[in-house]
């Protein structure tokens, strides 16, 4: 077994030297602390909102524990009004009746011309009906939970009493996951408002390359002039490529007078870090080919200090490419000691004045997992439960936060939060095992074609799973308690001490023992971070073994330790376990939103990321954590949102199927679906109106736009017509070959840095996955021209007419719902919506012409199933949201 590279680098050397004991003279104490005073600003829960209202958190989660010694919670909890959720309880009631009544109509009216048709299209509407089912159960309590900041400063009034926090950070590739990205999330960490000797920062590099551990190191270099300027100016958000995009921005710091100096400073400096960020792969290249010239038959990747690179390098060799290379473990910034430490006044040399200003900087560790052939390295849960591990060494935090390496601190009191929820030991914090955050977006066109803010979920049914067990687990922006990755269960289950010493009988944990040995400490939630004097040879070998690809052989990690294995979404199934325990978790709302990411705005990459998602659904699903088989600890709504998420993709096989039907009408006239006709029709109205009512309340009580509803009600669409069936055959085929499915990374915006800020969004990569979308498009546009020109032939007035428009009212609608497809694959038309307009007439009067030219004469009652089978694609189930 390889050991890894451990190096510490000495904060000390990274700061600027002292150059008179008088700097720290008139200093602020707020700003000592690097902590502002935070505000009792609760306008997100809506107390003055004309849709929610504050209800005792003990009346929504029976929580208990006393009154906290006359304290108040450290949240405050809202309810729907009374005015909007029951008529929004009744509606749903009401479509529940109606469509057990059209089941058992259609069960009296068997259609025997066509019974197997028929057949098919009962299956399909009956388990429309149960899917919807599934969907709106866990809706009936919405509930908005919102931190009370000043609450929680009340309760720990100085920073000295908040427990500690680790803070994960994963990447693969620099190239499709931008190293800009992974720089401004890191530094928006290190900046964040907490106290910097409580909390550290880790990143996983998965990919092992020695261009993240660089951009590391530049990180902590400009850190000491980036994090003190946000603290001594209040700097919002503190991801500085995002700070110096805005135009605008209250001033909420105490030196007005000397933030444009400041600022015009600061951001030259930036300019000149990304430059050097950006010329890194350069850099490193001119460097390594320098040093191998000096060593005949090298072609080895070099470090600035004359060493080879451990990781994976530019030129792959044995033990030195990407899926086979040594751990590794670099402490960048070590962990600050717990004195404050001032900045100095402007000199000569220094033109930034931080004298009161707090400049210590928190601990930065960068980690690369050890990966060789034959092993099963399980992607990003692999890497989160290696820094779940070393962690544990390193700093053993009790609070985890984790982070997808495209998203940042938005606001930086966003680990403060999340506290409010967790050390609430009154109302229900103790059996908190996570705290999720909604996941806001940066840089999504103007129009989101794809949906990508998804309020519609963030924003509606998490917030309806807040009031039953809590939220499910996202994958970025959540703060975990660590005991709870351990799997150990609630409080009230059992003393997490005796747990763990249970667990480790059964070997679960392996055999570090030292690791072991952390377990208790992280299980207390009042305590700091304590890392390690010195990293010496033991602590060293101690941190090879936990990143060795053998470590986790023959434990439960994957299983019942860590993050979850062998399942694409290993987020919502970790999730899922600790739901199954008995723990509880949290969605909480803040404003501005703690953290914000990027989305892939390509249509084929978008594509990509909902694939991965049903797919993973689906295994999970056909698997031990299928929410059937989980225990009486799991709440019975609870369970049926689980359900719901791990087999809504299989509906969509009966959508694609009906969208296809106009085929058989288009090529022969003896098929049909439901007689009679009339009432047939008049059950199909009601049934999609209701839905579509139902629907106004969740964006009523949600807060969300008719624009956020629309796009959600498209690309289901989109989805349901081609990826999620994909995902349903790959899910079948694993069955039947017992062969794991392949989910390629999503990259992200690579263009953005080009002219256009929304170059991807007109770039078309053709891949299978389109195909048949782009059919049913075909179909639907058929089927159009097919109807205009049957009225054309037959005249508007006659039944045969009127029956045509009638059918092609549902081809239209199903065109409008795959309208942002089609502008994504006519790429830079896309920027010209009336061009699609016009190729869309022009095919349909082609094919009414070709009609009229070559028509054979259909039948009156051919028109009757038309018009009754279209209408199915917009019937009983409305959106998966």
């Amino acid at each position: 077994m390889a050991s890894a590279t451990v190096t510490r680098r000495i904060n000390a050397a990274l700061h600027v030297d002292a150059t008179n004991g008088n700097g720290v003279a008139g200093g602020d104490a707020a700003a000592a602390t690097g902590s502002h005073t935070a505000k009792r600003n609760i306008s997100d829960g809506g107390k003055d909102d004309d849709v929610w209202v504050a209800v005792d958190e003990a009346d929504v989660s029976g929580a208990s524990g006393g009154d906290g010694g006359g304290r108040p919670p450290l949240f405050r909890t809202y309810k729907v009004k009374g005015s909007i959720l029951h008529p929004y309880r009744f509606m749903i009631l009401l479509r529940l009746i109606a469509i057990v009544a059209f089941f058992g109509w259609r069960m009296r009216h068997k259609n025997h011309d066509g019974a197997w048709l028929w057949t098919m299209s009962m299956t399909g509407d009956v388990w429309f009906g149960f899917s919807w089912v599934l969907n709106q159960l866990p809706k009936l309590n919405p509930i908005k939970r919102v931190p009370d900041l000043a609450a929680l400063a009340d309760w720990h009034g100085s920073s000295g009493e908040l427990p500690g926090i680790d803070v994960f950070v994963t990447t693969v590739d620099p190239v499709d996951e931008p190293i800009l990205y992974t720089v401004n999330s890191i530094l928006s960490i290190l900046a964040a408002d907490y106290p910097v000797d409580k909390y550290a920062c880790y990143l996983s590099d998965d990919g092992g390359t020695l261009v993240h551990y660089e951009a590391m190191v530049e990180v902590a270099k400009f850190a000491e002039l980036w994090v003190p300027f946000c603290r001594k100016h209040c700097v919002e958000p503190r991801a500085p490529e995002n700070y110096f995009a805005m135009k605008t921005q209250a001033y909420k710091g105490g030196v007005p007078g000397e933030l444009m100096s400041d600022h015009r400073r600061v951001r030259r400096e930036y300019e000149e870090f990304k430059v050097r960020i950006d010329s890194l792969f350069s850099t490193i290249r001119q460097r390594s080919d320098a040093y191998n010239a000096k060593h005949a038959g090298e072609n080895a990747t070099w470090m600035a200090d004359g060493t080879h690179w451990p990781g994976t390098w530019f030129e792959p060799v044995e033990n030195h490419r990407r899926g086979q290379h040594a751990g590794i473990v670099q402490v960048i910034l070590d962990h600050p000691n717990c004195k404050p430490r001032l900045g100095l006044p402007a000199s000569v040399d220094n033109p930034f004045d931080f004298s009161g200003i707090e400049v210590r900087l928190p601990m930065l560790v960068y980690i690369s997992r050890e990966k060789r052939p034959g092993y099963n390295h399980q992607k990003k849960a692999g890497a989160m439960n290696v820094m779940l591990r070393v962690s544990a060494l390193l700093s053993n935090a009790p609070f985890v936060i984790n982070f997808d390496c495209d998203h940042y601190t938005n606001n930086s009191q966003a680990f403060r939060a999340p506290m409010c929820f967790m050390l609430d030991l009154h109302h229900g914090g103790d059996d908190t095992a996570f705290v999720q955050f909604p996941q806001r977006f940066d840089d999504v066109d103007p129009t989101d074609r794809y949906a990508n803010h998804n309020r519609v979920f963030f924003d509606g049914t998490m917030l309806s799973l807040n009031g039953l067990q809590g939220p499910s687990y996202l994958g970025t922006g959540t703060m975990f308690r660590r005991v709870a990755l351990y799997g150990v269960e609630p409080p009230r289950w059992g003393a997490a001490s005796r747990q763990i010493k249970d667990m480790n009988k059964a070997n679960k944990f392996g055999t570090s023992t030292p690791f072991i040995g952390t377990m208790l400490d992280g299980a207390n939630q009042e305590r700091s971070i304590t890392p390690p004097a010195v990293i010496d040879e033991s602590v060293s070998c101690e941190l090879a073994a936990l990143t060795a690809c053998a470590y986790e052989d023959g434990t439960s990690w994957g299983r019942d330790v860590g993050w979850v294995y062998n399942i694409a979404t290993e987020d919502v199934v970790t999730g899922f376990r600790m739901h199954r325990q008995g723990w509880r978790s949290v969605y909480a709302s803040m404003e501005p939103a703690a953290f914000r990411g990027t989305a892939p705005i390509n249509l084929t990459e978008r594509l990509y990321q909902i694939l991965r998602w049903s797919g993973g659904s689906l295994e999970m699903f056909f698997s031990h954590s299928n929410a059937l088989l989980a225990g009486c600890r799991l709440h019975p709504l609870q369970r049926v949102a689980y359900l719901n998420m791990s087999t809504y993709p299989i509906v969509t096989v009966f959508i694609f199927a009906y969208n296809l039907f106009p085929v058989m009408w288009l090529v022969s006239e003896q098929f049909y679906i439901q007689r009679p006709f009339g009432t047939y029709l008049l059950y199909l109205v009601g049934v999609i109106a209701m839905i579509h009512v139902i629907g106004m309340f969740e964006v009523k009580w949600a807060g969300i736009t008719l624009l956020d509803w629309c796009r959600n009600e498209q690309f289901y669409m989109i989805g349901a017509t081609g990826v999620y069936p994909t995902a349903v055959l790959y899910m079948a085929l694993k069955l039947v070959t017992g062969k794991g499915i392949y989910f390629r990374l999503t990259s992200k915006q690579t263009t953005a840095c080009s002219g256009d800020k929304f170059a991807d969004l007109y770039t078309v990569r053709w891949v299978p996955l389109l195909i048949p979308t782009i059919l049913i498009l075909v179909v639907n546009v058929a089927a159009v021209g097919v109807a205009v020109g049957k009225a054309a032939a037959c005249g508007v007035i006659s039944e045969p007419g009127r029956l045509a428009a009638l059918g092609m009212v549902f081809n239209v609608w199903i065109l409008v719902l795959l309208y942002p497809f089609a502008l994504g694959i006519m790429g830079q038309w896309g920027k010209r919506p009336a061009v699609l307009f016009v190729a869309m007439v022009m095919a349909v009067a082609a094919v009414a012409l070709m009609y009229v030219v070559f028509r054979a004469p259909y039948q009156a009652d051919q028109w009757l199933g038309v018009a009754a089978s279209l209408g199915k694609t917009a019937s009983l189930t409305g959106s998966s949201g």
